[in-house]
């Protein structure tokens, strides 16, 4: 199984029109269309969740595999759908329906609405991909009932640990048939969400502590003008 990971601030880049063609390229480079899944974290109004796109390169209808995207949210009292305005203008061209399951573990509720997928139609594009507008359009978004924060600067956390526990278990073939699979509400517990994140913390600790320390080593003076490296992956923008 292959994965490819956005970086976290590709999202929000992608928006910026000055920076739109870079991200794209950048999002080229990962080579999509030949992974099983891509995951691409999301912050909008100073909340994180996660989209995975599955099997994007599948959507040739003759082959055994199709399509999909998740949407993973630990918040979803606060409604899923409150994110669209953005992911609208994130992932869109032109406005066609995709089909919006939401999965309540016994039962899922089926919601059609409007969607405009900017984003995923300039991937395709990206990469030279000649698929119609209807197949892109008949793409799903799926949207399973998770386990939620406790409180409200958990979010980016979950996120992190929704990528690791989906690509520990995650099958070779995720399919609409089979959904949800394990993303349901008892998927994991507090006790190994709450480990999860106390070796993040110690992580990011330790990190900012050999920063700190590199930082006084060298004590060297900024050049002028100053220039500002915005970093992603291995990819960098100089602003000057």
């Amino acid at each position: 199984m292959s994965c490819a990971y956005f970086d976290s601030l590709w999202f929000s880049l992608y928006k910026k029109d000055h920076t739109r063609a870079k991200v794209l390229q950048w999002i080229k480079d990962k080579n999509v269309f030949s992974r099983n899944y891509t995951f691409v974290p999301i912050v909008c109004w100073n909340h994180w969740s996660l989209l995975i796109l599955c099997h994007f390169g599948e959507i040739d209808c003759l082959r055994t595999r199709s399509p999909c995207m998740l949407l993973l949210d630990s918040l979803l009292g606060a409604e899923p759908k409150r994110l669209e305005p953005d992911i609208r203008k994130f992932i869109i061209i032109i406005s066609i329906p995709i089909h919006i399951f939401y999965s309540h573990l016994q039962n899922t509720e089926v919601c059609c609405v409007f969607v405009k997928i900017r984003f995923v139609f300039d991937v395709f594009e990206s990469e030279g991909r000649k698929e119609s507008r209807k197949c892109i359009s008949d793409i799903p978004l799926l949207i399973p009932k998770v386990p939620q924060q406790r409180n409200g600067d958990e979010c980016g956390s979950y996120v992190l640990y929704f990528i690791y526990r989906f690509v520990e278990i995650a099958p070779s073939n995720f399919t609409q048939q089979g959904y949800p699979y394990f993303l349901t509400e008892e998927w994991f517990t507090e006790d190994d969400f709450d480990n999860f994140s106390k070796e993040i913390e110690t992580f990011s600790m330790s990190k900012k502590k050999s920063a700190s320390q590199e930082m006084d080593a060298t004590k060297c003076s900024s050049p002028s003008p100053v220039q500002c490296e915005i970093h992603t992956g291995n990819n960098i923008i100089e602003i000057d």
